[in-house]
C-alpha cells in the first residue's frame, strides 16, 4: 500500500512575496492569481512567513470610514495588526507552519485542522519553499475511480498485505464507499481488515458483514467462587 504524499498533490509553481513587497503589491498578487495567501521567502527561497488576506484585513481593521466613524468592532490590543504595516515583512505571520513533501495526506490534514489553517507552505530539509498544499489538494484522492479503489484493496490490502486466499473477502465499491463480505478464521482479523481498507486513499467509508469461525476477542469469564 502506498499513500499519496504532499509532493504528489501540492502546487509546485508557487506565487511568493519578498520581505520588501508592498501592501498594494500583495493585494494585487491575490487578485491577479486568485489566491488568498502568499509565502514570504528570502533570496534563497527560505520560508520566512505567510501573508494572508486576514493579515491585510487585520492591518486595516481599525481604520475609520470616510466620515471618521469606526466601521467595525475595535480589536483588542493583542489582536491588532500593525497600523503602519507597509511590507510583507511587517504584515506576515511568522514563523510559518509548514509541511514537508514526504508527509502523507492524513498527517497534513490533521496539522491543518489542529492549526486552523487553510493551506501549508511545503519546505525541504533546508527550509526552502518547494510548494504549497491546500485543503482542496487534500481532497484529490477522493476523485479516484471506484475500480482503482477496488483493485488496490483486493490486491494490495487483502492479497499482498494480509495474505488472504482469493475470494475470502468480497469487495464492492460505490462512490468511494467500500462493502466487505466473507468469512475469516478469527474475529480479531475483522477490525484489522476494516482499518486497512479505510486507510486506502479515496475511501469514504467501509461497511462490513464479515463472519468469523471463532471469537478470539471474547473475554474470559471468571468462574464463580
Amino acid at each position: 500500500m502506498q499513500h499519496r504524499t504532499v509532493f504528489e498533490v501540492m502546487t509546485h509553481d508557487v506565487v511568493t512575496a519578498a520581505p520588501a513587497t508592498s501592501f498594494k503589491d500583495i493585494a494585487r498578487l491575490f487578485a491577479d492569481h486568485d489566491i488568498s495567501a502568499v509565502p514570504v521567502v528570502d533570496d534563497d527561497r527560505r520560508l520566512l512567513g505567510v501573508v494572508s488576506e486576514a493579515d491585510l484585513l487585520r492591518s486595516t481593521a481599525e481604520l475609520p470610514d470616510l466620515e471618521g466613524r469606526w466601521a467595525g468592532v475595535r480589536l483588542l490590543s493583542g489582536e491588532r495588526g500593525l497600523p503602519d504595516a507597509e511590507t510583507a515583512a511587517e504584515l506576515m505571520t511568522a514563523p510559518a507552519i509548514a509541511a514537508h513533501p514526504a508527509w502523507d495526506l492524513v498527517e497534513t490534514a490533521r496539522t491543518m485542522h489542529r492549526k486552523s489553517v487553510k493551506r501549508l507552505p511545503v519546505v525541504d530539509e533546508a527550509g526552502r519553499l518547494v510548494g504549497i498544499v491546500s485543503r482542496g489538494d487534500l481532497l484529490r484522492p477522493f476523485l479516484r475511480s471506484d475500480s482503482a479503489i477496488h483493485d488496490e484493496i483486493d490486491h494490495d490490502v487483502l492479497a499482498e498485505t494480509l495474505r488472504l486466499a482469493p475470494d475470502t473477502i468480497r469487495v464492492t465499491v460505490k462512490d468511494g464507499v467500500v462493502t466487505l463480505a466473507g468469512r475469516v478464521d478469527a474475529r480479531a482479523d475483522v477490525p484489522v481488515i476494516v482499518r486497512l481498507c479505510r486507510s486506502v486513499d479515496g475511501v469514504v467509508a467501509v461497511h462490513e458483514s464479515i463472519e468469523y469461525a471463532y471469537d478470539n476477542l471474547a473475554l474470559d469469564v471468571e468462574p464463580p467462587r
